[in-house]
């Protein structure tokens, strides 16, 4: 008797930002603390996070010449993590109200449970 198994895929998850060396342009526009905001060859952007002991993260990719900030990585997860939690946590949750009605419901019940409905 054989028995299969599904085999899965498990691959990590590409990261949402690249970093130090997965960036690929030739010029980004740099910003961070303790830095000059202005545009840099990407080997001496690199250079600059590498002084600074921290990491060169692409934060917005689609601009151009794309947006890179020198922070630490780890610092930069947790900070983004943060701000989703706190944006799912001011969602607003709507709560759908349930009314049953039976079909002996009689017309002063039905009126009473909608305007408890309504309120």
């Amino acid at each position: 008797m054989n028995i299969h198994r599904k085999r899965r895929n498990w691959r990590k998850p590409e990261e949402k930002h690249r970093v130090n060396d997965r960036i690929t342009s030739n010029m980004v526009r740099v910003v961070g603390e303790n830095v000059d905001v202005n545009i840099y060859p990407i080997n001496k952007a690199k250079d600059m996070a590498r002084q600074l002991g921290l990491d060169l993260v692409e934060i917005s990719p689609n601009s151009d010449p794309p947006v890179c900030k020198i922070i630490d990585y780890s610092k930069f997860k947790y900070m983004q993590k943060k701000k989703q939690k706190s944006i799912r946590s001011n969602a607003q949750k709507t709560v759908l109200k349930e009314i049953r009605f039976g079909p002996n419901t009689d017309e002063h019940d039905f009126n009473f449970k909608l305007k408890h409905a309504i309120k």
